[in-house]
């Protein structure tokens, strides 16, 4: 360690940050053995020339990326590559639910360098974040949603954020609002799952509305509205998951006139907004008296966080929001907001985003070379293509044969409001699916489509 003051200073980033570098360093350089007991902290301190606080934060994000383990009593040891297998906790990733539509994971270490730090950041007030909060975010919150929102072009007063818990909570809430068990509510008829499971679990009736390539037909939506009097419309219109459909501005102002004509509330989903280069702007911003809009950051941060940045059609519908909220789910996790607030002010979350976008763009081609046996739907910016099945090639044997495989396949039924086609699978480029992997796990959903269709 007698380098490492030297090391800290030409390093160019926070101290504490490079002291975690350079026991990692001097483990790959077997400077450091598994099982070496580190220097107290105050004694590395005076060693290096650097306050107690910055060593006890450097050990802190050491520990964090699984290279040492500290004992009160006993000391701070290097970590063998055993125990740093049982620390990653193997079966919480073995947990992921690969069946849902999850961007690429950030893989640049200086990317996940600056997240761990916005961790380890926030990690310094957890006493406090571990306490009730505001059901939908402080002031400091919403002023970082504010900054992010507006880069969708919406600029609400902060009486109408709400920081909430995901974006399932915040249509749950929402719903709970608007609409009584046996209300009928509107939507794409292949619409996104999460909304059907919600409806069905509130005794909503869903009524599924006819599309064509831009969205739903405004005459069909109209005719629905005079039949069955709903109490809202539920939109996906920018990268809909599951058919990558983008609902170009001219439609949306269609759309919206009609709401306007006979009040119809909008719970306008806007989870891949964020991720589309030049999306048109959301429907709240030509609707913004009727439109509930939910900017969920699982697309385009991280689904871990389950967090939205959320807006309500005015300041009395911003307090119902509240309400909602802490009925449904108490509060947006603490820790969460924090962390989030704080990627957002510092760039980390711009930088995240940039990622996803550029890392989607990159397996969609992969996936546009290596599929050639039967046509699929897809956007250069989705983290799915909807891919059609050929004669006579049923969801069912296509996802039994891939079971075994990191890519998540799902039915066209579970998009459906109603009848049970299976006409087109989802299938997902993101998640833990490594890039490198990607080609040779296409290539044999590519064979398996061959083999059944003939």
């Amino acid at each position: 360690m007698d380098n490492w003051a030297q090391r800290i200073e030409q390093a160019g980033k926070p101290r504490y940050l490079a002291i975690a570098d350079c026991i990692a360093q001097d483990m790959k350089d077997r400077v450091l053995l598994p099982g070496d007991r580190l220097p107290p902290q105050r004694r590395l301190a005076d060693l290096i020339g650097v306050d107690f606080t910055t060593v006890s934060r450097g050990y802190r994000e050491a520990i964090n990326r699984g290279l040492i383990e500290s004992h009160v009593g006993r000391g701070t040891f290097v970590l063998s590559q055993k125990s740093k297998s049982r620390n990653s906790d193997d079966r919480r990733a073995l947990a992921n639910d690969l069946t849902m539509n999850t961007p690429p994971e950030p893989t640049d270490p200086e990317l996940l360098e600056r997240m761990r730090a916005g961790l380890s950041a926030v990690s310094d007030d957890l006493v406090h974040l571990l306490r009730y909060q505001n059901p939908i975010g402080g002031d400091v919150d919403k002023e970082a949603a504010s900054i992010w929102l507006s880069m969708r072009g919406l600029v609400p007063n902060l009486d109408r954020i709400a920081v909430t818990p995901g974006a399932h909570a915040t249509m749950l809430a929402i719903l709970t609002i608007l609409a009584r068990p046996g209300d009928t509510v509107l939507c794409e008829d292949v619409t996104y799952a999460g909304f059907k499971k919600i409806a069905a679990q509130l005794g909503l009736v869903l009524v599924g509305l006819p599309m064509d390539n831009d969205g739903i037909l405004p005459e069909a939506l109209e005719d629905a509205i005079l039949r069955h009097k709903p109490r809202a419309l539920y939109l996906n219109p920018t990268l809909h998951n599951p058919t990558t459909m983008i609902v170009p501005q001219s439609r949306r102002l269609e759309i919206t006139d009609i709401m306007k004509r006979y009040d119809l509330p909008l719970i306008e989903d806007d989870a891949y907004g964020f991720i589309l280069p030049g999306a048109p702007p959301p429907m709240a911003t030509s609707a913004p008296e009727l439109t509930w809009y939910i900017g969920g950051l699982a697309k385009c941060i991280g689904a871990g966080l389950r967090l939205a940045y959320s807006v309500a059609p005015n300041a009395r519908a911003g307090f119902a929001m509240e309400n909602g909220i802490s009925a449904v789910s108490g509060m947006a996790s603490p820790v969460s907001m924090a962390l989030a607030t704080r990627w957002v002010l510092d760039g980390t979350a711009d930088q995240i985003r940039r990622f996803i976008r550029k890392e989607t763009a990159v397996r969609q081609d992969i996936a546009k070379q290596v599929i050639t046996e039967t046509d699929f739907v897809a956007n250069p910016h989705a983290f799915n293509i909807w891919l059609r099945l050929p004669e006579p090639v049923t969801c069912a044997a296509l996802m039994a044969y891939m079971s075994n495989h990191e890519i998540g396949i799902a039915p066209e039924s579970a998009f459906r409001t109603a009848g049970d086609q299976e006409k087109y699978v989802r299938v997902c480029l993101g998640g833990r699916l490594p890039r490198a992997a990607l080609p040779k796990t296409l290539a044999t959903l590519n064979n398996q489509i061959w083999q059944l269709a003939r």
